[in-house]
């Protein structure tokens, strides 16, 4: 074949050579470019299947919120089934490997049932005599002789309800005249005005004012449904009377009762604290749907006697905590939750809440996974939960406050620590819950400690929580306050019902024991002393 032939059929090869080249870098890239869509969908996809995920839990975990049970107490394991501790009462330190450790389940006994003794001691007894036998079946069907009574015994108990009432009281004065001066140009008289009302101009009792106290307070009753109450019992009391009734006691007569247990409490060594809204619809520059909050402070679980105060403020800002406790001595045990806004109490030894930890943790669960020991929220959970189990052990065993220190350092520090080295071992994927329990932890860890170095110290902040429901509570029934007065008066009230209940008192008649009385800015704390839920008066 000539020459020519050739080198023009080697060209049109390598232009053919150089097409394909080019197509197959063009496919390579196309299918570079599919790989990428490929996987960045796929990613997306994994995404989402994330969030579905997620979606699906936080149902799951707000079904259980709504319509599950709200106990944050652990089932029993399975029979045989390894749980994170297993310690011996009296033996060497935790280990914490999760092969090799157990904990038991603890079980409430149920207390037995009462019997009416217990149950009315404090109710009058009246005994009516039964008498439901006719003639005929008193007399004896052998001889004919009518049968006489031997003896008596009580057959059933009842007990009645005697529908509250009211009275009018009207005090009629005495008028008094000299007879000697009578019949002079300069007669002489005199009236016995008798003890000034409690309210100027009101017909308020120290009775009524405590009743309505008490029901709007401790029931939860809003004013208006008392006004209907009161109503049906024959009088016509306005909503607006009784709420000046309650703010001009609280300030007048009440106030000097809350500044001196106030002066009390900072006095004391071991304190706690919590916060919740309210709503306050007339404030300064603010519009009436605004979030307001009430302060609860009280003592601590020492075994002196507790003093519950509370106290509203327009904002949830650090230094109205800060201004509570300004004059509390320095070094003072603080137990809270894992606000921030705590920080501005430097002068505390702040104390972080396990209870809280636990339930970020417990949250953190997926649903089923309850009793899965290989899911890191469920060790976690049950590090928290072995502190709790030697708590309850401690409270059985009647241990006094540096047994518990000392059996603190033994038992529990170990947990605390080994609880931290798992805290930081986990990597949970983003949107997790465990993440939130873990920043959560991670918030605390300067104060986990903090509660070991006095065996006054508690564990949780649980008796905060329970001082603070009673105000959650009557919130949803009465749902706002109108004014900051009505606000400040309601935590006054607060305060001496609540500690008047923390020591054993009605608080419906220390509130009426506190109007007949009526204490007042120039009383002395000797003075005040004597009017204490735990004074002997």
């Amino acid at each position: 074949m000539p020459s020519g032939v050739k080198d023009i059929q080697l060209t049109e090869l390598k232009d053919i050579i150089l097409q394909l080249n080019k197509t197959v870098s063009e496919q390579n890239a196309l299918i570079a470019s599919l790989q990428k869509s490929l996987d960045e969908r796929t990613a997306e996809d994994a995404k989402k299947d994330r969030i579905i995920a997620d979606l699906e839990a936080q149902l799951a975990f707000l079904k259980q919120k709504l319509f599950g049970s709200t106990s944050e107490m652990k089932k029993a394991p399975f029979p045989g089934q390894l749980s994170l501790f297993d310690t011996p009462e009296e033996e060497a330190p935790v280990q914490v490997e999760p092969e090799i450790i157990e904990v038991k389940g603890y079980k409430k006994e149920r207390k037995p049932k009462a019997t009416y003794d217990e149950m009315f001691a404090n109710l009058p007894v009246k005994q009516v005599p039964v008498d439901t036998l006719t003639e005929e079946q008193k007399t004896c069907g052998v001889c004919g002789i009518k049968m006489v009574p031997i003896g008596h015994e009580v057959i059933r108990t009842e007990i009645k309800y005697t529908e509250p009432k009211l009275e009018r009281i009207e005090y009629i004065a005495t008028t008094y005249e000299c007879p000697k001066c009578k019949e002079t140009e300069d007669p002489q008289f005199i009236k016995d005005e008798g003890e000034p009302a409690l309210i100027p101009g009101s017909y308020a009792s120290s009775s009524l004012a405590a009743h309505v106290m008490y029901a709007k307070y401790v029931l939860g009753m809003p004013l208006y449904r008392q006004e209907k109450d009161l109503a049906r019992l024959g009088a016509e009391i306005s909503r607006t009377s009784m709420a000046h009734w309650i703010i001009y006691c609280a300030q007048n007569y009440l106030e000097p009762v809350y500044g001196y247990l106030h002066r009390l409490l900072i006095k004391r060594r071991y304190l706690m604290a919590d916060e919740t809204p309210i709503q306050v619809l007339k404030e300064p520059d603010r519009r009436p749907q605004s979030k307001s909050y009430v302060w609860l402070v009280r003592t601590g679980e020492d075994g002196e006697v507790p003093i519950i105060l509370y106290r509203y403020t327009p904002t949830r800002a650090g230094k109205n905590a800060e201004a509570i406790l300004k004059d509390a001595e320095e070094g003072f045990y603080l137990m809270v939750d894992g606000y921030q806004g705590y920080n501005k109490l430097t002068q505390a030894k702040r104390c972080c809440c396990y209870a809280h930890i636990r339930r970020y943790l417990l949250q953190a669960i997926p649903k089923g996974h309850e009793r899965d020991y290989t899911e890191p929220a469920v060790q976690g959970f049950m590090y928290c939960d072995k502190l709790f189990a030697y708590e309850r052990r401690y409270l059985e065993q009647g241990l006094s406050f540096k047994q518990i220190y000392n059996r603190r350092l033994k038992d529990e520090k170990p947990i605390i620590e080994a609880f931290l080295a798992w805290a930081d071992r986990q990597n949970p994927q983003s949107g997790d819950r465990l993440i939130r329990a873990l920043n959560y932890i991670n918030g605390c860890r300067p104060y986990m400690m903090t509660y070991l170095e006095d065996g006054h110290c508690s564990l949780t902040n649980n008796a905060s929580e329970n001082s603070i429901r009673p105000v959650v509570l009557g919130r949803k029934n009465w749902l706002f306050s109108d004014t900051q007065d009505g606000a400040n008066a309601s935590m006054t009230l607060f305060s001496l019902i609540e500690t008047a209940k923390a020591n054993g008192l009605d608080p419906q008649k220390y509130l009426s024991h506190l109007l007949e009385y009526r204490p007042n800015g120039s009383m002395s704390d000797a003075e005040l002393d004597l009017l204490m839920p735990w004074s002997e008066t």
